[in-house]
C-alpha cells in the first residue's frame, strides 16, 4: 500500500463519472473533511477544530498535486474535469 498517488497502468485505471462523481471529483476527500468537522464540532473540541483545519489544509494541497497528475497520466481526465466543474464541495469549490 502506498500514500502516493499514482495511475496504475497494470489496473487499466479509467475515469469514473457515476454516482458520487458526478458531483464532485474527490469525493473520498470531501468524507474525509465532514469527518474531521463533525467529530470535532460534536466533542466540541477547539483543537479537533484547529486539526480539521490544518487537515483541509493538506487535503486541498493534495488535491491540486493529484489533478495535475491526473491531467497528464490519465486519458479522459481533462474531459472529466470539465463535465464535473466542483473539486471538492458542490456549488463552491
Amino acid at each position: 500500500m502506498s500514500t502516493l498517488v499514482r495511475v496504475q497502468d497494470e489496473r487499466k485505471q479509467q475515469v469514473v463519472t457515476t454516482g458520487v462523481y458526478g458531483f464532485v471529483r474527490h469525493p473520498l476527500y470531501l468524507g474525509c473533511m465532514l469527518m474531521m468537522y463533525g467529530a470535532s464540532f460534536l466533542t466540541g473540541s477547539v483543537v479537533g477544530l484547529v486539526i480539521a483545519v490544518v487537515g483541509t489544509v493538506v487535503l486541498v494541497g493534495r488535491i491540486f498535486g493529484e489533478e495535475k497528475m491526473l491531467l497528464t497520466e490519465l486519458d479522459g481526465y481533462d474531459a472529466y474535469k470539465q463535465k464535473v466543474r466542483y473539486r471538492l464541495i458542490p456549488h463552491v469549490w
